[in-house]
């Protein structure tokens, strides 16, 4: 089913692979696609620490992606207060939340005014975490143990 206006949010701080999956796989489902960037604050109230990249510079970076049609801040985690403002038709999240509590009473209160809740598939092995851990600890090794080959200058 392809809906008219998807929405979804994220920190999409250090933006990486995953960030450009969940955003790819959002618009598949959507003619528009609105994404809702967290602030800074909102992320060290659930996540207890401060993005690395400005809330600004995060929104541009979301922007410029094509699958994106609007960015907004995400000042809040209630996910119905969004759907009063934005009126989406379907929201989409990484299945990594699937079953959660915070998901769960979503799902129930967005099916009221006919919303779908889609969980979309959650790229293993990369997360902003495991990047800030590798630059922390100086340690990189790519999955294959093969740098890209160095452009020719």
């Amino acid at each position: 089913m392809i809906y008219d206006l998807g929405y979804t949010t994220g920190v999409f701080d250090m933006f990486h692979i995953g960030h450009l999956n969940i955003l790819r796989r959002a618009k598949e489902h959507c003619r528009r696609l609105i994404v809702g960037v967290s602030t800074d604050e909102l992320v060290m109230q659930y996540k207890h620490k401060i993005p690395i990249v400005h809330l600004l510079d995060r929104m541009e970076i979301v922007k410029a992606i094509r699958y994106v049609d609007d960015v907004v801040v995400q000042s809040d985690m209630d996910k119905f207060k969004a759907w009063e403002r934005l009126r989406f038709n379907a929201i989409f999240h990484g299945d990594d939340w699937k079953g959660s509590a915070l998901y769960n009473d979503l799902e129930e209160r967005l099916k009221a005014v006919h919303v779908d809740v889609i969980f979309l598939p959650h790229t293993e092995g990369v997360s902003t975490t495991i990047l800030t851990e590798i630059i922390i600890r100086g340690n990189y090794t790519h999955t294959n143990n093969q740098l890209p080959p160095s452009p020719v200058t």
